[in-house]
């Protein structure tokens, strides 16, 4: 319990797999690379599990009286909502007892989803909320695990009323092993989910969406054999060889066995891990596998076995590089052509559900709609759901952390937060082909902490993956140059990254003419390329002005795009584009009762998928791109 209770300013407390605080006073290059202590279990999504989405019991607690005592001591009896107990015979077994709580007759509600849309007196809440339900198992000879693949912001978790852990970050996946808390019969899992972001949190407090509260991505019980494959690693290196890495978890991990084997290539690899479990293999790549592109997303099956541990994945095969001012995807030169992404399904009233059905409708719109290759998926990493269909869709991806606006630069806590969500992020993802670039934050002002903060997660970046690129997305200084409008390359990280990227909202948040956009110069000292990682306008779906071309009218936004775009064809170095953003999302900072509502109008659809008139200017644009 102490992780939990462990403080009355309304943290549950750092996961046990959080990484140790890195000293930002120190170079980056000292920074040393995560490790986790909690599973990994990779692609556990494939593995056996049971899927625990359905009705869950809630409870909400806006004075956190089941985590603490109003004194702050630990809660009392009759507040725990963690508590193994049946609280209804309990208070018939002695009436003088008192609980003010009794989960097992509290209301229900579908999980994962946001509470944010479950009922409308949740629509703003912010705090703890508890979950708790029931579910039938047996024990087994092997392990089992309760994963939980996504829950905001930080959670508590309790199986069978023992206290598994904490996790903290609302986007990232996490495991506790409950092999020997499992019994036949009736097991219950109880979650305790707070919302609340502090100084110290990543992100923020202050962002420009709506941080949906609760369980957002599927709660499973993940059943392996005693030792098992933690994470499987198989990719293309840097010579176009074939790269394994693999590390098993249990009591027989060292100098056991392993065989990776791809059936379609007639490709086969062996070994015995070392004396931690880890083992390491290369290959020359079979001269009929086929790489990975988006026009020709080829995936392969891939067996990872050790023992008694099967684990399978679906797999592609690329290599990236930067080769001076061009990104080159398995040798060759790529523009991306792309589009930001929320994690917000199509609907009035989203509730951050990703299932394969609500990722495609966003994706495909993307693919074929806006004839994309690229998608930029903001500003936290995105559901499983999400990364796997790039892969079968052909859709390169920017990943990134929600290092973002004002986090806490000079705080080590939030560094040690960070590292840890970029870990989470990177260990997830590493199988995903369509992942080509690592972001580390957005919009982030400068200062030396930021940048002694920064580095030190590309140093980690690079230190967990060094087969994809790492970009941020900054802020380029502005200035008259002989009287033409100038925007520099000024951001000192920009020497640090593989791939530069700027937002851009010329004309949008200043008063520009739109016709003057494309005479605004951008330069830059470093040869390296840039993406336009974000930039648009917002537009009220069906709101026209033809005459004077208001800002929120749908011919603003489809004029806007035609300059930007203009301006865009003129800078030699602009190697991607990534446009603020594809659909109109949630965000509590907007609120004009007439054009926005609590929303952010610059997608080029609308909440309910209704195409603005910008969204052809684009598709257009592209599709000239995609010929060139």
């Amino acid at each position: 319990m102490v992780g939990f209770n462990a403080t009355r300013r309304g943290y549950l407390g750092l996961s046990a797999g959080a990484v140790a605080a890195s000293t930002l006073s120190l170079p980056a290059r000292a920074a040393t690379s995560p490790t986790a202590a909690l599973p990994v279990l990779v692609a556990a999504d494939r593995r056996e599990h049971t899927d625990l989405s359905g009705q869950w019991h809630w409870s909400v607690d806006p004075y956190r009286d089941g985590a603490e005592g109003f004194h702050g001591a630990e809660a009392g009896l009759g507040h725990r909502r963690y508590d193994e107990v049946n609280v209804e015979q309990a208070m018939r077994a002695n009436p003088r007892v008192l609980y003010e709580y009794d989960m097992d007759q509290a209301p229900t509600t579908a999980l994962p989803g946001a509470w944010q849309a479950a009922e409308p007196e949740l629509r703003h809440y912010q705090g703890l909320m508890w979950y708790r339900r029931g579910f039938e198992a047996t024990r087994s000879s092997g392990r089992a695990f309760i994963r939980v693949g996504a829950a905001e912001y930080q959670t508590g978790v309790w199986f069978n009323g023992t206290h598994l852990g904490d996790h903290e970050g609302g986007f990232t996946p996490f495991a506790f092993e409950v092999t020997d808390l499992i019994k036949d019969g009736t097991n219950h899992i109880t979650l305790g989910v707070d919302s609340i972001h502090k100084e110290a949190s990543v992100p923020p407090p202050i962002t420009d969406w709506e941080t949906y509260g609760g369980v957002t991505r599927t709660v499973t019980l993940v059943r392996t054999a005693q030792t098992f494959i933690d994470d499987a690693w198989i990719r293309l290196d840097k010579q176009g060889r074939i790269a394994v890495t693999v590390h098993l978890n249990g009591s027989a991990a060292a100098n056991a066995a392993v065989r990776v084997e791809i059936k379609a290539l007639n490709l086969a690899l062996t070994g015995r891990t070392d004396a931690a479990g880890h083992w390491t293999a290369t290959a020359a790549a079979p001269r009929r596998l086929e790489r990975w592109s988006p026009e020709h997303p080829t995936l392969y099956d891939v067996a990872f076995t050790a023992g008694d541990d099967v684990l399978t994945d679906r797999v592609g095969f690329r290599t990236l590089e930067v080769r001076g001012e061009d990104i080159l995807l398995n040798g060759q030169s790529v523009f991306l052509r792309g589009i930001c992404l929320h994690e917000e399904e199509i609907g009035a009233n989203p509730a951050r559900i990703i299932t394969e059905e609500t990722a495609r409708a966003l994706l495909v719109e993307a693919k074929e709609g806006l004839n994309c290759n690229f998608v930029r998926l903001a500003h936290y990493p995105h559901s499983e759901v999400m990364t796997r269909l790039c892969d079968e869709l052909g859709l390169i991806v920017w990943s990134e952390i929600p290092v973002y606006w004002r986090v806490a630069f000079d705080n080590p806590k939030t560094l040690t937060t960070a590292r840890t969500m970029l870990a989470e992020n990177i260990r997830r993802d590493r199988n995903r082909c369509s992942i080509a670039l690592w972001s580390v934050g957005n919009e982030t002002p400068v200062s030396p902490p930021r940048n002694a903060f920064l580095r030190a997660l590309i140093t980690d970046v690079r230190a967990l993956d060094d087969t994809r690129l790492v970009t941020a997305a900054l802020l380029f200084g502005r200035s008259d140059v002989n009287g033409v409008p100038t925007q520099h390359a000024d951001d000192p990280l920009a020497a640090d990254l593989d791939v530069m990227a700027v937002n851009t909202y010329n004309g949008w948040y200043s008063e520009d003419p739109l016709s003057r956009l494309p005479d605004i110069r951008w330069t830059s000292n470093i040869r390296k390329p840039l993406i336009f990682s974000e930039f648009g306008a917002d537009a009220k779906i069906g709101f026209h002005d033809m005459e004077t071309m208001r800002k929120f009218s749908e011919e603003f936004q489809a004029e806007y795009f035609r300059q930007t775009l203009s301006m865009a064809d003129r800078v030699p170095f602009l190697r991607g584009l990534s446009p603020w953003i594809l659909k109109d999302f949630r965000s509590p900072r907007r609120q004009h009762p007439v054009f926005q509502q609590g929303w952010n109008r610059k997608g080029l659809i609308s909440e309910l998928g209704e195409r603005k008139q910008a969204f052809a200017v684009l598709a257009d644009h592209y599709k000239r791109k995609a010929r060139a």
